[in-house]
């Protein structure tokens, strides 16, 4: 297995060091995403292996990773693995990648297990039904061996050379939060498997590039990339769509009743439902 793994330094922090320190042994590459803390300079000094590209701006989760894939195609990868920032690979990640592109030559993307600190399983696989705009529920239970699934999650996947020839680059438009899901989905509809493989541990901080859990990006992000992408899958009537549009805001805003600042995060929901109805999409300009 030919694996080139992608750090995407998501604006500066000290959490880039740890995930890079994770892959020692595995050819790697930086790409700063326009931090503004010096970060990229200390990458440059501790990791002077490591190929460090600065973006200059906040491209987003699909921007700043397509840089990655974009390079590590060019050097002659096979496969290439996103790694949030945030994350860390722990032992057997390489070995367990390698043994499952090997056993399941279909798979297109392979999904790490991802766990939290004290390693309880934050995802060993999930869905997304298009139809009803609906990510079902994250198994927390790992198989036996790989096996497939719906989607693979965006902390730590993946991809092969031939998936990304097939099926493209993760969509930039949506910027941040679901673009995992598209991509799962255009991937499996060229003809790939999404797979998640349960030796392939990685611990996961969560959501730090969008500001933790008490952020209402995330749910901005989440509401109006979702509308889009159900809407791209699965194309429904007029009255259909209005009512899975109604659907996916209802579950948003049920997250935002529990929400620290409820009513930031309902403005939010009701924005990203604002901004997928106009076809507005890309970063948006008040995150």
């Amino acid at each position: 297995m030919n694996l080139v793994a992608v750090v995407l330094n998501w604006n500066g922090g000290d959490d880039t060091p740890a995930a890079l320190a994770s892959l020692d042994g595995c050819p790697a590459i930086c790409v700063d995403n326009g931090s503004t803390d010096g970060s990229d300079r200390a990458v440059e000094e501790h990791f002077p292996g490591v190929e460090l590209i600065r973006t200059g701006a906040n491209l987003g989760y699909a921007g700043g990773n397509n840089v990655g894939i974009r390079r590590a195609l060019e050097r002659g990868a096979d496969w290439v693995l996103l790694l949030n920032n945030d994350a860390v690979a722990e032992p057997g990640l390489y070995d367990a990648l390698a043994l499952a592109a090997s056993a399941r030559p279909d798979a297109g993307l392979l999904a790490c297990t991802i766990v939290d600190e004290r390693g309880a399983v934050q995802y060993a696989g999930a869905s997304f039904n298009a139809r009803f705009g609906y990510s079902g529920r994250v198994r927390t239970v790992p198989p036996r061996g790989p096996a497939d699934v719906g989607r693979a999650d965006g902390a730590a996947l993946a991809v092969s050379r031939a998936a990304v020839e097939r099926a493209g680059y993760l969509d930039e438009r949506l910027f941040l939060y679901v673009e995992d899901v598209d991509w799962s989905l255009r991937i499996r509809a060229a003809g790939f498997a999404v797979v998640v493989v349960p030796g392939a541990l990685v611990r996961h901080q969560g959501s730090a590039a969008s500001g933790g859990s008490a952020s209402t990006v995330n749910l901005y992000y989440d509401t109006r990339n979702t509308i889009v992408v159900a809407e791209q899958h699965a194309p429904l009537p007029r009255g259909l769509r209005a009512l899975r549009r109604g659907i996916v805001v209802g579950a948003h805003l049920a997250q935002a009743a529990s929400h620290p600042a409820r009513a930031a995060a309902a403005r939010a929901v009701l924005a990203g439902w604002r901004d997928a109805r106009a076809g507005r999409l890309g970063q948006r300009s008040s995150a």
